[in-house]
């Protein structure tokens, strides 16, 4: 099988957000008078949504819908102006879609995050960088893992799902790959680790983007690790 497209998760896999989403989570806390998290909590706070990161920051014995919907509210607020304060692409990250550019592989990216706010993001960090698809959340794009994003991408490109080589750093990149029938392979360098990647479907990992241009030259090389 040779793969014809990649898709890329954003948060964790093509862009390092955590600072940037802790610090607005943790301003919000401090506004609500609850403990604030170190930033690498926030590494198993995110990836499933908004109301999924106010679940898990709030403290269990305040976590009712007022606050939790309070919550979300006040981060999308604070992280509108804090966004790209200290987010940066990975090492390497950019050499790679220069790559793929290059050899004019089809490239697209999946967020959870708002549709528009997401294309606004790619176009601020990868400028030159030409996406054959951006998708984020919006009413006929439900979050991932629901295969419904990667599918509709995949349909957008027409290419068969099969041929997609899907990458991403969490549980959930991995079951919405998956779910769609793609190809997943873990970003070692995002926010989970390598076990939780492994159980939730990876079939091979990688230690630096560079790996993605391996395994898309020579899938020989590709192994389950």
């Amino acid at each position: 099988m040779k793969f014809e497209a990649v898709i890329f998760d954003l948060d964790g896999t093509l862009l390092d957000t955590l600072e940037d989403i802790a610090d607005s989570a943790n301003a919000v806390l401090s506004k609500m008078s609850f403990p604030e998290h170190p930033v690498d909590s926030y590494r198993w706070f995110v990836g499933d949504g908004m109301q999924e990161l106010a679940k898990r920051a709030l403290p269990e014995h305040n976590c009712e819908q007022r606050l939790i919907e309070r919550f979300e509210r006040e981060v999308k607020q604070q992280y509108s102006v804090r966004w790209a304060d200290k987010t940066t692409a990975y090492p390497g990250i950019e050499e790679m879609l220069s790559n793929l550019e290059q050899r004019k592989q089809k490239i697209a990216a999946l967020s959870n995050k708002p549709d528009e706010f997401t294309r606004i993001i790619m176009e601020k960090f990868f400028p030159e960088i030409h996406f054959d698809a951006v998708y984020g959340l919006k009413p006929d794009v439900p979050k991932k893992p629901a295969p419904s994003g990667a599918l509709k991408i995949a349909q957008e490109l027409r290419i068969p799902p099969e041929k997609f080589l899907y990458l991403g750093d969490t549980n959930t990149d991995m079951q919405t790959a998956v779910s769609a029938g793609m190809y997943p392979v873990g970003a070692l360098w995002g926010f989970r680790d390598r076990e939780e990647l492994e159980a939730n479907g990876a079939k091979a990992l990688v230690d630096k983007p560079a790996e993605v241009i391996v395994i898309l030259k020579d899938e020989e090389l590709i192994v389950d690790r």
